[in-house]
C-alpha cells in the first residue's frame, strides 16, 4: 500500500500502512498528532517531541518509526527480542530482529512487528486483524490453578 513520512526539524515520522493494524494506539494516545480525520492525518507540529517519541515507540505493530533530526537518541532495539502472545490475536513481537522467507531473504527488521498467528492474515506473515473476523480464540498455555475439591 504506501509507505509516508512526515517530518520537522527534529524528528522524521514514518508511517508504513502495510504493517498497521489499526488499533488506535497513536490516536488514542496523542490525538492532537495522529488524528485520522485530519489531513495529513499525521501533524508533527502539534505535539511535543518527547511525547511523538513514546507514542511512535509504543505502535504495537511497527507501522509508525522515527528518525531523530536534532541528534536526540535514536529507538532502541531490546535484546534479546521479545515474543508475546496477545489474548485472541497476533505474536507482538519487541527489540531486534529479523522476518526471512524460507529461501533466508531478509524481508523485514525489527523493533516492532505484529505476527498473524490465526492463519488467516492477507499479508503474512504479518497480521491485518483477520483474526477479529475468524474468531480466532487463542488457549492459555498454563491452565489456571483450580480449587482444591472439599472433602
Amino acid at each position: 500500500m504506501a509507505q509516508r513520512s512526515y517530518s520537522t526539524a527534529a524528528i522524521e515520522v514514518h508511517w508504513d500502512s502495510d504493517r498497521c493494524i489499526h488499533t488506535g494506539w497513536c490516536s488514542k494516545n496523542l490525538l492532537s498528532v495522529f488524528n485520522p480525520e485530519q489531513h495529513p492525518w499525521i501533524q508533527l507540529d502539534q505535539g511535543e517531541l518527547d511525547a511523538i517519541v513514546a507514542v511512535v515507540e509504543g505502535c504495537p505493530s511497527g507501522a509508525l518509526t522515527y528518525t531523530r533530526l536534532d541528534g536526540g537518541p535514536q529507538e532502541v532495539h531490546s535484546e534479546p527480542a521479545t515474543i508475546v502472545p496477545w489474548p485472541n490475536g497476533p505474536y507482538h513481537v519487541r527489540g531486534s530482529f529479523l522476518v526471512e522467507d524460507r529461501h533466508g531473504e531478509v524481508f523485514d527488521t525489527g523493533p516492532r512487528a505484529t505476527l498473524c498467528r490465526c492463519g488467516q492474515s492477507n499479508r503474512h506473515p504479518f497480521c491485518d486483524l483477520s483474526h477479529r473476523e475468524a474468531k480466532f480464540h487463542s488457549y492459555p498455555r498454563v491452565a489456571e490453578p483450580q480449587e482444591p475439591a472439599e472433602s
